[in-house]
C-alpha cells in the first residue's frame, strides 16, 4: 500500500487529492520488448511477449486510431507553451495540436479524435456533440454556416456565416463545442458498454462526467492468444489544457499497457481512478 498525489479535475483549476490505493496489478502483463526504433504512430508501441494486436477492419476508429502520430519530443507541454509540470504520466506524446487556447482538456481531446476520424471519412453527419444544456452542436448545420451563440443562459442557433468544409471549418468548429460541452454533456452522449469491460475494444471512453470529471480514450487493445489475457492503451489530455498523450500505466515500470482485469473494479491511471463501469462508446 502507497499513497499517491493524483490531481483531480475542477472547474477551471487542478487541485491535488491525496489517495490511498494500491497499484499493483493482479497478473501484470509482461514488461513492453524493448524498442528498437523510434516510434511514429501508436501501432509502434511495442507490446509485451506473447501478446497480439487485436484485429481492426479497416476504415474503421481502431485502425485509424493506431495510425495517429507520434512526436519525438516526449515532453507534454500546455495551450500556452509551457511544460506541463507532472512529465511522469506519458508514455508518448500525440502529434496532434492543443492550440493556444485553454479549451482542449480532456473530453475535448476525445471528441477532437472522434470527429478527426469522422471528418478524414467524410461521415459529417456524425460529428454532432451535445453542449450542456442538451442543444445538439452538429457539424453539419455549421458546414451550411450556422454558428452556436448562447442567448438567455441557452444555447442558439443562427444561419449567420459562409458555408465552409475545410479542416479550419472544423476546428473552428470544434473550439465552439470545447467551450459548451464537458465531461458531463459527453457522457450523456456516449451508451454504457453492457457487455463487460473485458469487450474493451480501441475508440471505448473511460469517462466520468461532472466536476471534478475525467475521460481517457482507449486507442489500442492486445491479447495473449495462450493465456486469453486482454491490455490495452490509454489518452488523455488533462487541465490546462495540453497535448494529448499516451499514458504510463503507473503500476508497471516504464508500460503504457494496462491489463484488463475482470476481479477488480476500479481502473488505476496516472493522475485518476476510474470505476470500470464507467467504460462507454460512440453510438453505432
Amino acid at each position: 500500500m502507497r499513497y499517491l498525489f493524483i490531481p483531480m479535475l475542477l472547474i477551471g483549476s487542478s487541485a491535488f487529492m491525496l489517495i490511498h490505493h494500491h497499484t499493483k496489478q493482479i497478473a501484470p502483463p509482461p514488461k513492453i520488448i524493448q524498442q528498437t526504433k523510434p516510434l511514429s504512430t501508436i501501432h509502434d508501441i511495442p507490446l509485451p511477449e506473447g501478446f497480439v494486436r487485436i484485429s481492426q477492419p479497416e476504415g474503421s476508429f481502431g485502425a485509424y486510431l493506431r495510425r495517429l502520430p507520434l512526436k519525438a519530443d516526449k515532453t507534454v507541454y500546455l495551450y500556452n507553451g509551457t511544460k506541463k509540470a507532472n512529465q511522469t504520466a506519458q508514455f508518448a506524446v500525440l502529434d496532434i495540436p492543443v492550440g493556444n487556447k485553454d479549451l482542449q482538456q480532456c473530453a475535448d481531446a476525445v471528441m477532437r479524435i472522434y470527429a478527426e476520424y469522422q471528418y478524414s471519412r467524410k461521415q459529417y453527419h456524425r460529428i454532432a456533440f451535445s453542449s450542456l444544456d442538451g442543444t445538439s452542436m452538429d457539424f453539419t448545420s455549421w458546414m451550411k454556416g450556422y454558428r452556436f451563440y448562447e442567448k438567455h443562459n441557452k444555447l442558439q442557433k443562427q444561419l449567420n456565416a459562409t458555408p465552409c468544409s475545410t479542416h479550419t471549418c472544423l476546428n473552428n468548429y470544434l473550439q465552439t463545442v470545447f467551450a459548451y460541452a464537458s465531461t458531463l454533456s459527453l457522457n450523456s452522449d456516449l451508451v454504457p458498454v453492457t457487455e463487460g469491460w473485458n469487450s474493451i475494444q480501441p475508440g471505448y471512453v473511460f469517462i466520468k462526467g461532472g466536476s471534478p470529471g475525467h475521460a481517457v480514450l482507449v486507442t489500442d487493445v492486445a491479447w495473449n492468444p495462450a493465456t486469453g489475457q486482454k491490455i490495452f492503451l490509454l489518452a488523455q489530455s488533462y487541465m490546462p489544457a495540453q497535448e494529448i498523450h499516451i499514458l504510463q500505466n503507473p503500476g508497471i515500470h516504464n508500460s503504457p499497457w494496462y491489463l484488463v482485469e475482470t476481479t477488480n473494479s476500479k481502473l488505476y491511471t496516472p493522475e485518476w481512478i476510474f470505476d470500470i463501469q464507467q467504460l462507454k462508446k460512440f453510438p453505432a
